[in-house]
């Protein structure tokens, strides 16, 4: 007989840290991934049979290095629980930065409401963050893929929360003005040598050229054109890129240019605000600005 806690040693035999056994085990099992504890109440009961053959083939493809999202279809951001699959980007706990720093331009009851657009939405976990968080906001998405878009609009409607999804090529063709702009677009260089860690992902999410900033070049070329004066471009990009990435957004007229350091201490967004009078105030955050 296999217990629960015997079939998680093995999963850790495979190479599984003990919480993506756990996750893995409870998502075989039927469990929300929030049940941890009523795995350790239950660590000696039996495995049933039919939730060992579906367990088996969930830690061989994570020991492959499949991502858990992938394998479970679901990933909590931000408070959120989402649906995900390879069609779109993976989202990371990086990201709730650039969040949260769009939720400091972000007014609680605005009047008029603020219009923000999300680039490149994939699974629209940064839409819908900010959405749960501001629902007096008009939120736009945009991505070129439909697959990712249909993920999206998934996740929108479970979550019963209402943002505007279009497809599109980043600004191409549009001629609205937004007062916040934010994106997480592709920023790998096309040789990265950790791409093959990253080959379960969408590669048109992930590379961007040979210095990976084909993609934010264009985004801080055309977004003056897409921002209300005073309107405010927030940009998440690679670990090395942030000065960059300041200098271009300095280049296209940006002013009050800074940048925001994740948990590990690395510039991982950065952001500017366009000439004119700033249309809402901010909370005091660390900033690094433009050298």
């Amino acid at each position: 007989m296999t217990t629960l806690s015997a079939a998680l040693r093995q999963a850790q035999a495979q190479g599984l840290d003990r919480l993506d056994a756990q996750l893995l085990l409870l998502h075989a099992l039927g469990h929300a991934s929030h049940d941890r504890a009523w795995l350790l109440a239950h660590d000696t009961d039996a495995l049933p049979v039919a939730t060992e053959r579906r367990f088996a083939p969930l830690v061989a493809r994570r020991a492959a290095g499949e991502p858990l999202a992938y394998i479970t279809g679901q990933r909590e951001f931000f408070g959120l629980d989402l649906e995900v699959s390879p069609s779109v980007l993976n989202p990371r706990p990086d990201t709730e930065i650039l969040v949260e720093w769009a939720l400091a331009y972000l007014p609680l009851s605005p009047e008029p409401p603020m219009a923000v657009l999300d680039l490149g939405t994939g699974s629209g976990a940064i839409a819908l963050a900010l959405k749960a968080q501001r629902p007096g906001a008009q939120v736009h998405a945009i991505d070129q893929s439909e697959a990712a878009l249909a993920v999206a609009r998934r996740n929108a409607t479970r979550l019963g929360l209402d943002i505007r999804l279009s497809q599109g090529n980043w600004l191409e063709g549009s001629s609205e003005r937004y007062h916040l702009i934010v994106a997480n677009p592709p920023y790998v260089a096309d040789a990265d040598p950790h791409l093959p860690a990253l080959a379960h992902e969408p590669l048109q999410a992930l590379t961007a050229g040979a210095e990976g900033l084909d993609d934010l070049r264009a985004i801080i070329a055309s977004a003056p054109a897409h921002l209300h004066p005073g309107g405010r471009l927030l940009l998440e990009h690679g670990h090395d890129q942030a000065t960059r990435v300041r200098q271009l957004l300095h280049t296209a007229g940006f002013a009050d240019i800074a940048s925001r350091r994740d948990l590990a201490g690395i510039e991982r967004c950065s952001g500017g605000r366009l000439s004119g009078s700033s249309p809402v105030s901010i909370q005091k955050m660390p900033a690094v600005a433009l050298a």
